[in-house]
């Protein structure tokens, strides 16, 4: 298995055409020279090895000339680049298409945060480096501006990709007009159980709710205070799944616990979920939760008051290792092989995903250096069980 990841980074406000000036330049000058050096290295052609020294020039002038503020000029030094390739190729008699030949799967993936934010965006990063599959990914990071993400989508469909990834609920809108210009191309999207009723769209989802329940019966178990704080984005997809979750597990556990919820009405805004665990904790919270990518502020208001926190999405462990106590791990690969398999078959959209505790999509993930009492660990394995089995259910839809 092999997997090729490239990721390029927009900056807030920095404009869909800058954004595809800058990825197209990082992914198609640099697989231009590659792909060069490998014809020249199997052909022993003059030519080739002459055409992938103008390729290198001009990598090199593009390095040292791309700025947000001349992205034209970024563009034409990169067709120039493409063009040096193709007639590179098609004079060596190779295919451009070398990875659909040999059963490699393009995908390229747009999130809206950073791939190393230990929540949504990373969930899916990490989750195709477990694929087991040969696989070509490309990541546009970054894209909380919905206008910029659109930009991406449609550039990673007009590269001629097999599989376009738009892995944000409020990448949905745009989504829904691109997919039909590209007829032969297969998207996804999540978390959404929508195709729109196109055949060339997947949706991808997650049981948010059964890792949220099992946080849920240990944070009642754990707070001293009877009083749980939760910090939420925006009310949708599967941040609204797992906090419904979380609190159905507390109240399962010990119906005398309240919980708190704060809808901060944004993914991103990290000083505004600072400022919403700052006032549950003066309200008497003594643990909290969270879910989605502003969560760094949340769990630095932990961090500082010593206080426990349950994560969701990726293992957020890093973010403090003397207060996370469990984290409920998105395995996207189960859904993204299903895809992969999909497209093989010659389907390209038109089904729906989901990740649970039952395929092998969701895992709880325990902080070992978390001192978690023995009955609360065993309390959250049989409420694992149990959602598995069906001897539980969440109460949420």
């Amino acid at each position: 298995m092999t997997t090729r990841r490239t990721t390029t980074t927009t900056r807030a406000g920095r404009g869909a055409r800058a954004t595809r000036a800058g990825r197209s330049t990082t992914t198609r000058a640099t697989g231009a020279v590659a792909a060069l050096a490998l014809v020249a290295s199997a052909c022993g052609s003059d030519g080739i090895d002459e055409a992938a020294s103008d390729v290198v020039d001009s990598v090199e002038d593009v390095t040292g000339t791309v700025d947000p503020d001349v992205a034209d000029s970024v563009d034409d030094v990169v067709s120039d680049v493409v063009e040096t390739v193709d007639s590179a190729l098609d004079g060596a008699g190779v295919s451009s298409d070398d990875d659909a030949a040999s059963g490699t799967t393009r995908i390229g993936i747009v999130a809206p945060s950073a791939s190393n934010d230990l929540a949504f965006t990373q969930s899916i990063v990490d989750s195709v480096d477990r694929l087991d599959t040969d696989v070509d990914v490309q990541i546009t990071d970054g894209t909380f501006v919905v206008e910029d993400a659109a930009a991406a989508i449609r550039g990673y469909a007009e590269d001629g990709v097999d599989l376009v990834i738009a892995h944000g609920s409020q990448y949905g809108a745009p989504l829904q007009e691109i997919a039909p210009d590209f007829p032969d191309t297969s998207f996804a999207w999540g978390t959404s159980v929508d195709t729109f009723g196109l055949d060339n769209v997947f949706a991808y989802t997650t049981r948010a709710d059964e890792g949220g329940y099992v946080n849920g019966v240990m944070a009642a178990q754990l707070t001293e205070s009877d009083t749980i704080g939760v910090v939420g984005p925006i009310e949708v997809g599967d941040a609204k799944l797992y906090v419904d979750g979380f609190e159905a597990g507390v109240a399962a556990q010990d119906p005398a616990v309240s919980v708190t919820v704060n809808y901060i009405e944004s993914f991103s805004d990290v000083a505004l979920a600072s400022e919403a665990a700052n006032a549950l904790v003066e309200s008497g919270a003594d643990v909290l939760t969270g879910t989605a990518q502003m969560v760094v502020g949340a769990t630095g208001v932990a961090q500082e008051a010593g206080i426990a926190w349950f994560g969701t999405q990726s293992d957020q462990t890093p973010l403090g290792p003397d207060i996370v106590v469990a984290s409920q791990v998105y395995h996207w690969e189960v859904v993204l092989s299903e895809i992969i398999d999909s497209l093989a078959s010659g389907t390209v959209g038109g089904e729906t995903f989901t990740l649970s505790f039952e395929n092998g999509g969701l895992e709880m993930e325990y902080n070992d250096d978390f001192d978690l009492p023995a009955d609360v660990r065993t309390a959250a394995d049989e409420a694992v069980a149990g959602l598995v089995d069906g001897s539980i259910t969440t109460g949420v839809s």
